[in-house]
């Protein structure tokens, strides 16, 4: 399977953002405990290339990782040198998703109106997040999916496990999970990781059951 299928059949994909080396590893075996292998770690936590390098080295086989809030063309190739096999972009960057592209790497690109969708899509993004969800809610998906029912749309922004299920059933092909899957800490504890796995693996069924109605 392909790093995109992949995200599609898992369906979550993991928002993680101020972790740190000692701490990254733990989340990441708590989610893949849970069911969530797509883990997308945001740029602007410190020592994010350090943080994809070493999940990549230490999990490559168990889940994948990427980049996310990536801006620019610079830092997605930064990203991708340091093993991110998917790019995440709030926004429409053209030179973003061409760089993703051209080093093999999944481009996901934020938009949030019909035009910026389509638009994303045509510049060559495999997947599209419409950011911020939360605004829009799940029947937009089903409206949107009218008239561009061959993009598929991923929503991030106020995703929880009791939403996942109707904006998979409105036609979402995943989710992006943030702060309600993994909260940004630099304590861990047993108690904190049981809590992320308990979690994920709510999400997963989420999406399972949104899929099955």
């Amino acid at each position: 399977m392909t790093v995109l299928s992949k995200m599609l059949d898992n369906g979550v994909v993991a928002v993680i953002r101020k972790t740190t080396p000692e701490t990254i590893i733990p989340i990441a075996k708590a989610l893949r405990d849970g069911g969530v292998t797509s883990l997308e770690i945001t740029v602007e936590t410190p020592k994010v290339l350090t943080l994809i390098e070493k999940v990549k080295d230490e999990l490559a086989d168990e889940v994948m990782v990427g980049a996310g809030t990536v801006l620019d063309a610079e830092t997605a190739r930064a990203a991708m040198m340091a093993g991110a096999s998917f790019i995440f972009s709030p926004t429409v960057r053209k030179e973003t998703i061409e760089m993703t592209k051209r080093y093999g790497a999944v481009s996901v690109a934020g938009a949030f109106t019909p035009t910026e969708i389509l638009t994303a899509y045509e510049a060559g993004a495999d997947m599209i997040k419409v950011f911020p969800a939360s605004v829009v809610g799940p029947k937009f998906f089903k409206d949107v999916k009218g008239p561009l029912p061959h993009i598929p749309l991923m929503p991030t922004g106020g995703i929880d496990a009791e939403n996942t299920s109707q904006y998979i059933k409105s036609g979402a092909v995943a989710v992006g999970a943030g702060s309600t899957l993994v909260k940004p800490t630099n304590k861990i504890t047993e108690e904190y990781l049981t809590d992320i796995t308990k979690k994920a693996k709510q999400f997963i069924e989420a999406v399972e059951k949104g899929r099955e109605s």
